[in-house]
């Protein structure tokens, strides 16, 4: 009798660690019609940036104050047709390196080509090498930086969400990337100034933010963001809902 007792325990504690296990591995979201729910999406396969948290946590707080839900994960076996089918748009939020397996970059690609929405923050671009297909998405490709300095932004489009509330130049503290294999069928939304600051290597024509339909959905990529401190730029965290509000169709 006792050692019934202790199988029956021992089996009881067995199937509340496999519910622990598969409820952490994927979050389940279940919300009304009128509250969308998008993706962040931060696993990294090289450069791990320290903002990630920070960013993750302020696009959070920018879901609860505009109405959407947020859900974070690392995990590349949830992109799935099924799981992705849930959100308006995926974010891809500073990855790096190769992240998803071939199965998983075709849930991908459907999920955009039905209608779906894209966010590419700072080191997106530094993502997937060897998938061409998304090369065209995020836009462009990381090609290198130099220090992290003050530059001058040049905001070209006012019209879209991202850029309506910024001045006409826009001086700001951050990694500014240099990109290779740049999409010209994209929309850009803003240029680096190389003149105001040392280390711009795309010749004076150097966008750093922009946006595009592509392939049946929706991208959005902008280049800043690898400071934890831009997240509590009040006018970078209007940027940043701008690109997500695009990106989700709105």
């Amino acid at each position: 009798m006792e050692l019934k007792r202790y199988v029956t325990t021992f089996l009881l504690i067995c199937i509340t660690g496999i519910c622990f296990s598969f409820c952490k591995s994927e979050k389940k979201i279940d919300h009304p019609e009128n509250r969308p729910a998008v993706l962040v999406f931060s696993k990294t396969n090289g450069f791990r940036h320290d903002s990630i948290e920070k960013g993750t946590a302020t696009i959070e707080a920018l879901g609860r104050d505009n109405g959407f839900e947020v859900v974070h994960t690392e995990d590349s076996t949830l992109f799935t047709s099924d799981y992705l089918d849930k959100f308006k748009a995926v974010i891809f939020l500073s990855t790096t390196g190769d992240i998803l397996n071939d199965a998983q970059q075709q849930a991908f690609e459907n999920y955009i080509q039905q209608g779906g929405g894209f966010v590419g923050v700072h080191a997106a671009a530094d993502t997937e090498y060897g998938w061409p297909w998304y090369n065209k998405l995020v836009g462009a490709w990381f090609l290198s930086h130099p220090k992290q300095q003050n530059a001058t932004i040049d905001v070209l489009d006012k019209n879209h969400p991202s850029t309506k509330h910024l001045p006409d130049q826009w001086t700001r503290w951050d990694e500014w990337y240099n990109y290779k294999d740049i999409n010209q069928e994209t929309t850009v939304l803003m240029k680096l100034d190389e003149n105001s600051y040392e280390g711009g290597e795309n010749k004076g024509n150097h966008p750093i933010a922009w946006y595009h339909a592509y392939d049946g959905g929706r991208a959005f990529y902008t280049g800043l963001g690898h400071t934890k401190e831009s997240y509590d730029e009040v006018d970078f965290q209007k940027h940043l809902l701008g690109g997500i509000k695009y990106a989700m169709g709105e």
